[in-house]
């Protein structure tokens, strides 16, 4: 007997809060982010959805909050953006500087941060896990995290070594997968195309 085609939906949070004085993964959604969560509540795809997974990080808590309704859900630390504790907040112009540097030499720390390649080996490890736990369920699957992680899990469910080239092209964008294996659906597209 074959199974009906099976879909994980990684997202990513929307636009957030920024807040210099608060730690990044602290951060709320701004008004517009949670607008653009809260208009996923009810969509079609979430007929077929099991669990809603998400990072502890509040913006992803509160995405999955908002969009979730009655569905089960779940936090998991590991899901989290990369580690960039080591510098904490820093102006965007400055943070696209570093971005660059991170994904363009995936084995070295940029300013104390974790390397790329860590981070990559992380996100799969957490997406695997999550897909083996009992509690996501036997349909499909909602996973919120963040655009970094996103791109280092996109790069390696295409074989392709890390690159910023498949980074999301804003907050709140979300590509899709075959959950029995593995194969990308399609690459990132705006939170909006789920309605």
């Amino acid at each position: 007997m074959t199974r009906p085609d099976r879909t994980v939906w990684f997202l990513t949070h929307p636009q957030v809060a920024v807040d210099p004085d608060t730690p990044v993964p602290q951060w709320e959604l701004s008004a517009v982010g949670r607008g653009r969560a809260a208009a996923l509540a009810g969509a079609p795809f979430l007929e077929r959805v099991d669990s809603v997974w998400s990072s502890a990080e509040v913006k992803a808590v509160r995405t999955a909050e908002l969009l979730a309704g009655d569905l089960p859900r779940f936090v998991r630390d590991d899901l989290g953006e990369n580690d960039r504790s080591a510098t904490g907040f820093v102006p965007p112009e400055e943070f696209e500087g570093l971005a660059d540097a991170f994904f363009a030499r995936p084995q070295e720390s940029v300013r104390g941060w974790a390397t790329a390649a860590d981070e990559q080996h992380r996100i799969v490890a957490a997406v695997e896990a999550v897909l083996a736990d009992p509690r996501a369920g036997e349909r499909d699957l909602v996973i919120v995290a963040h655009g970094g992680v996103g791109t280092l899990l996109l790069c390696h469910l295409l074989g392709e070594p890390i690159t910023r080239r498949r980074d999301q092209p804003g907050q709140g964008h979300y590509f899709a997968l075959d959950r029995d294996t593995r194969a990308v659906r399609h690459t990132w597209r705006p939170l909006e195309d789920l309605r």
